[in-house]
C-alpha cells in the first residue's frame, strides 16, 4: 500500500510550523516531510518527530535568497563555496533528524550563461554534494519544477533529471518525481513513472490544476497509486499540496490508504 508523507510546508496551515507534527500525526500520518528547516534549531525539530513517532523523509537544501527569488545555487556560477557551506548544512540537520533524503535545488537560468555551461556546473556541484550526503547515508535528489508555477527554473522535465541523474551516477543521486509537476509538465503519469522507477528516489502528489488535494482535481488518483503500488515502488509518497480548505476537512482521499494512529 502506498506510503504518505504529510508536507507540513503546505499542509496543516491553521497551526504554527511546531505544532503541524503533532497535526500530522493525529491525523494519521506517519512521516513527515517539508521545505526548509532552517528558521528552526535542529534539536527542536527532532524533538517534534521524537514525542510524535514521525519519521522525515525528505528536506531541501537552502535556496539561496528565497525572498529575491532564489531557488537553489547549484547551476549559478560564482556561488560554489556558499552551495558548499549550504550542503553542509544541510547535511548536519539531515543527522540530527534522522533524515535520508535531501533535495537540492538546481536553481533558476543565470542570464548570459551557456546551457552547456551551467548544466556542467550543475553535475559537479551534485556530484560533490552526493559524495558528503552519502558518507552519511543521505540520498541528494533533484525535481523537474514546471515552467508555469516557476518561470526560469532551470531544471523542467525528467528526461533533463534523468540526463543529469547518469551523468552524476544513479547510484549517488536520484530522481524526486514530482506528480504535479509531471501532469503539467509532461502528462502520460502512469506510463512514465513506471519508465522511471529505477531512478525514483521520492514521489510527491498534488492535483492538478490547482495544486490541491487529490480528487480536487483531473487526475484519477486511486488508478495512479495502485499503478505507483503495482509498480513495486515502495518509499514514501509526499503531500505536497496547498489544501483547498481546512486541511483535516480535505483528507477523505487519504483515509484507504491511512495506517498511524
Amino acid at each position: 500500500m502506498p506510503r504518505f508523507a504529510a508536507n507540513i510546508s503546505m499542509m496543516f496551515n491553521e497551526l504554527p510550523f511546531l505544532d503541524r507534527f503533532a497535526a500530522a500525526r493525529a491525523a494519521g500520518f506517519e512521516a513527515v516531510e517539508f521545505l526548509f528547516p532552517y528558521e528552526f534549531p535542529a534539536a527542536e525539530i527532532a524533538m517534534r518527530l521524537k514525542d510524535n513517532g514521525l519519521a522525515q523523509v525528505l528536506f531541501n537544501a537552502p535556496p539561496g535568497d528565497w525572498a529575491n527569488g532564489e531557488r537553489g545555487m547549484a547551476c549559478i556560477p560564482g556561488r560554489g563555496q556558499e552551495f558548499r557551506d549550504s550542503i553542509m548544512k544541510a547535511l548536519d540537520y539531515a543527522a540530527a533528524l534522522g533524515c535520508p533524503r535531501l533535495h537540492v535545488m538546481a536553481g533558476m537560468s543565470p542570464a548570459g550563461v551557456a546551457p552547456a555551461t551551467m548544466t556542467g556546473l550543475y553535475a559537479i556541484n551534485l556530484a560533490w554534494a552526493a559524495e558528503r550526503a552519502i558518507a552519511q547515508g543521505v540520498t541528494c535528489v533533484i525535481e523537474p519544477i514546471n515552467q508555469r508555477d516557476m518561470p526560469g527554473y532551470s531544471l523542467t522535465g525528467t528526461a533533463n533529471a534523468v540526463a543529469v541523474i547518469e551523468a552524476v551516477g544513479p547510484e549517488r543521486l536520484g530522481l524526486q518525481f514530482d506528480l504535479y509537476h509531471t501532469q503539467i509538465t509532461e502528462g502520460d503519469l502512469v506510463p512514465r513513472m513506471k519508465a522511471l522507477l529505477p531512478y525514483i528516489a521520492h514521489m510527491q502528489v498534488a492535483d492538478t490544476p490547482g495544486r490541491h488535494e487529490p480528487g480536487t482535481g483531473e487526475v484519477n488518483w486511486p488508478f495512479v497509486f495502485k499503478a505507483i503500488d503495482d509498480g513495486g515502488y515502495r518509499g514514501w509518497i509526499g503531500c505536497e499540496y496547498r489544501p483547498a480548505g481546512d486541511t483535516v476537512a480535505g483528507l477523505g482521499w487519504f483515509q484507504p490508504y491511512k495506517t498511524g494512529v
